[in-house]
């Protein structure tokens, strides 16, 4: 089966290029490189010993996008291209407006004409906004808080509708709690461009030296030690989930053409149970300041996991030590990222 990725070359990704590949799927990457490096994809093929095809185009592009889904006879999509940043939306909502609800607008027109009809899409926990009660279930009100995970719910309804007007379509929505680690080979891993907005690769590059101390936002949430708590899930555990859900949408029932799952361990970890782990992992000190909470934050949020054992039988299957090991490892050996390459 050919299976086209959008967002291909970014983190989680080239990480579903390798699952995919490694499944016996063929792959072709659609990628703008707004925010990822080639390299990333020539290493999936070193990791894979697997030829990638490879399409530098817009996925708002509806055109080129069509275009390519006939060339490359895709059967399915996996969807990650997009913009991710909750506060930077704040400050550019049109952008993500554009990006994230556009962008998945013209993909599926494209898809539509090309008579493609089966697509997993990457979400976010952010739908929830702040929790009512724990662990976060997919029956849980959905109330995001900032244009990103606005951005998303959207997307999510767009889906919905689309499958209830026409039984050919397929889609399996993956609400993502919050992605960590490498994959074990240390070849590829999360190379933020800039400054890090997630808490492990900034965690990352201050053990490696490359950034002076953390600053960890709040220490007066309720929760063990005052800092917030969430769920972190491995990276290849997180692409296993979009095999799995590849999988049972290509055995899907009528009444099951369009589900949403959470993926996530269903166990939450602090942002100082984060920081020491990963001193463990590295044997490096993480220097931290303690500074405000920032608007918008939650306190503690993890994933309810029982539907997407139960809908797509997945399960995540690797521990904290795992993540920060890996992730420890992909640093070693990519101090820069991708940069030197």
């Amino acid at each position: 089966m050919t299976v086209l990725i959008t967002g291909g070359a970014g983190y989680i990704g080239s990480h579903c290029c390798v699952a995919f590949l490694a499944a016996g799927h063929d792959v072709v990457v659609l990628d703008n490189l707004s925010n990822s490096r080639m390299e990333s994809l020539q290493r999936v093929g070193e990791i894979s010993g697997r030829q990638i095809a490879f399409e530098k185009a817009d996925v708002r592009d509806q055109a080129a996008v069509e275009e390519l889904l006939r060339r490359h006879s895709c059967d399915s999509v996996v969807h990650f291209a997009g913009s991710k940043v909750p506060r930077d939306s704040i400050d550019r909502p049109l952008e993500y407006y554009d990006n994230n609800v556009v962008g998945t607008h013209r993909l599926l027109s494209a898809m539509a004409a090309a008579g493609v009809h089966r697509l997993i899409f990457s979400s976010t926990a952010a739908v929830y906004g702040q929790p009512q009660f724990f662990p976060v279930t997919e029956d849980h009100p959905l109330a995001p808080g900032h244009p990103y995970g606005r951005t998303k719910l959207m997307v999510e309804d767009m889906l919905r509708d689309v499958a209830a007007s026409d039984d050919r379509w397929r889609f399996g929505i993956l609400r993502y709690f919050n992605p960590v680690g490498a994959h074990p080979s240390g070849l590829i891993g999360e190379d933020p461009l800039g400054v890090p907005a997630n808490l492990m690769p900034f965690i990352a590059q201050v053990a490696s030296g490359r950034r002076e101390r953390l600053q960890v936002f709040g220490n007066d949430y309720d929760t063990p030690d005052g800092t917030g708590v969430r769920d972190y899930i491995h990276v290849m555990d997180l692409v296993e989930g979009h095999l799995h859900a590849h999988d049972a949408l290509e055995n899907a029932t009528p009444d099951n053409r369009c589900f949403t799952v959470n993926l996530g361990t269903g166990t939450g970890y602090s942002v100082l149970q984060m920081i020491h782990a990963f001193e463990r992992a590295s044997n490096r000190t993480v220097p931290y300041v303690i500074a405000p909470r920032r608007d918008g934050d939650v306190g503690e949020c993890y994933a309810g996991v029982e539907k997407a054992a139960e809908v797509i039988h997945w399960r995540a299957r690797r521990d904290l030590e795992a993540m920060c090991h890996d992730t420890w490892n992909w640093v070693c050996k990519n101090p820069r990222g991708y940069e030197a390459a």
